[in-house]
């Protein structure tokens, strides 16, 4: 554990997993070569970023930087991991390299981020991490792991969020599905910064204090046969001024009271006996949390009415049951007639807020179909969505990269065919730049050393690589978005790592912020992303620099 300068203790990574061999082999190789000849201790910085938008929209959530912190303010190589670092590199390596490795321990190293739970864009340098170049390019592997996934499910999240609406309730369901234990976990974490209320993950749920939620499965529904099966009956009010000796009948008035009603009368004959005894003993179980899943047998003629059925009996001691849970059929009809069910026993039996139980839906939904059903209209509250979240079914990977962008206070750039590939060069400050009604405008990249863009100042913002591209701007007011989080040998401040709720309230606001039409689904209006006039003429003049110039024959 490492303390920052403020005595602050930083606990290791959350995944073991995570320890300085989840990297490439190369990243040693390189290592070993940089040392053999004594280059390893040269000051190298590196940018963290991405070059596209995932899920063909407009915006990303950045999110894995505390897990990176932790993983930094931690590094250390045990023997252990040298052996195996040993065995596994040519046997002419020297036994000098391994002393060296004994050593690091990255209190030289310095990283400046954006916040967690920003929304970012491409090219944008989310991270710029700066020590001795062997060292930091053993952190490049799994710093890149930790970002990738992270932000991408993030992303995922928020996209659903917007999809669903605010006032929607979001439950992440997705472990069963996701690659892996380790993906499951991290799913929960940053789903839940992405916006989703609560996970059915439990272990996620004790590692980072995600509320959890879940009920049973069509399987609790089917394990039983017949009201037989009920041994224990009786039912304390909620108050505690008497016991109901036996629910069981009371249930059974009740579901003959709705059978025969006035405005429910035709809609369902017998119910299903073995859902009904299920949804009696989960309700025994937990009266006070009782959500049922109505779609084992059939929804409109036995789940719901059973459901009802209970539901009443519960509020004749005191009790209110929660809602249900559709997981098959048509969700857009079914939410609606389920609704129009509640709404009539309310009206029937004078009981108020009985219309306004909760109706949550899964069954593989994704963004498409959420979207779908509000072009159809429902009556859903809750969503409970897994293997297209989780798994971020429409897009593999962020694509994030890790480029070398100065050393020994010299420029560097990668140069490609391919512009989108050409990296923007040397030490970096990145400003968020907002307009008259608070939307931010563009994000402007400049050199470390430039004068920093004042509030009401015209300033010439430039596309990085395209000469007619270019737009003045003048801000209503200045953010410098990254921040240090490993201040290294330097005397620089370090920022605390927040608690997950705070990053995801960062996350909420921040999409708050954005232009409606930035975050749209269909046919999104990309972000600005612009260096300053003076980076501009820089990235020109080292990319002609550094292109060989070709010879007609």
């Amino acid at each position: 554990m490492d303390s920052n300068d403020s005595g602050r203790v930083i606990s290791g990574p959350t995944n073991p997993m995570v320890t300085p061999l989840l990297t490439d082999h190369y990243q040693f190789t390189m290592a070993y070569a940089y040392w053999k000849a004594s280059k390893h201790q040269e000051r190298a910085v590196f940018d963290l970023y991405f070059r596209k938008n995932p899920f063909g929209g407009e915006y990303t959530i950045f999110a894995g930087l505390e897990e990176c912190v932790r993983f930094i303010s931690n590094y250390k190589i045990s023997e252990d991991q040298i052996h195996f670092i040993k065995n596994n590199l040519p046997p002419s390596c020297e036994d000098g390299f391994f002393d060296y490795l004994r050593g690091i321990d990255c209190s030289d190293v310095e990283v400046y981020a954006i916040p967690e739970g920003t929304v970012v864009f491409p090219k944008v340098p989310l991270m710029r991490i700066e020590g001795p170049v062997a060292v930091v390019q053993l952190l490049e592997t799994p710093i890149v792991n930790l970002i990738n996934y992270a932000s991408l499910v993030s992303t995922n999240a928020a996209r659903h969020r917007f999809v669903a609406g605010k006032s929607k309730t979001l439950l992440e369901f997705g472990l069963r599905r996701a690659q892996g234990p380790d993906g499951g976990v991290s799913a929960s974490k940053y789903c839940y910064i992405g916006g989703f209320d609560a996970t059915s993950n439990v272990a996620a749920g004790r590692l980072f204090g995600i509320p959890l939620r879940g009920t049973h499965s069509h399987a609790f529904v089917s394990s039983y046969m017949s009201l037989g099966e009920i041994t224990e009956k009786s039912l304390r009010k909620k108050d505690g001024s008497s016991t109901c000796v036996d629910f069981v009948s009371l249930v059974q008035k009740w579901l003959n009271k709705i059978k025969w009603s006035d405005s429910l009368c035709g809609i369902f004959s017998d119910t299903n006996k073995s859902e009904l005894t299920a949804f009696i003993s989960y309700a025994l179980a937990f009266p006070d949390n009782f959500l049922a899943l109505v779609d084992t047998y059939d929804v409109m003629r036995s789940g719901v009415p059973n459901f009802c059925a209970v539901a009443l009996a519960l509020s004749d001691l005191g009790y209110k049951a929660v809602g249900i849970r559709l997981d098959s059929g048509d969700l857009a009809y079914l939410s609606c007639e389920s609704r129009k069910f509640f709404c009539s026993i309310e009206k029937e039996f004078e009981l108020p807020g009985f219309g306004k139980m909760s109706i949550t839906a899964s069954n593989d939904l994704n963004e498409e179909t959420l979207d779908a059903l509000n072009k159809q209209g429902h009556e859903v509250d809750a969503y409970g969505i897994g293997t297209y979240l989780v798994t971020c079914y429409a897009q593999a990977a962020l694509g994030v990269v890790f480029k070398l962008v100065e050393i020994n206070n010299q420029p560097r750039i990668k140069l490609s065919e391919d512009v989108s590939k050409v990296s923007i060069p040397c030490k970096k400050r990145i400003y968020r730049l907002y307009g008259k009604e608070t939307y931010p405008l563009v994000d402007l990249i400049t050199g470390e050393n430039e004068p920093p863009p004042k509030v009401g100042q015209r300033i010439l913002c430039r596309h990085p690589f395209q000469e007619s591209k270019r737009a003045y701007v003048v801000p209503q007011h200045v953010e410098e978005l990254q921040r240090c989080y490993c201040a290294g040998s330097s005397d620089k401040k370090r920022e605390t790592l927040p608690p997950l709720k705070d990053i995801r309230e960062r996350c909420i606001k921040q999409l708050e912020q954005m232009r409606p039409d930035h975050m749209r689904r269909l046919n999104p209006t990309p972000y600005k992303v612009s260096v300053s006039a003076k980076l501009y003429d820089y990235i020109h003049f080292l990319w002609l620099n550094e292109a060989p110039v070709g010879e007609l024959q």
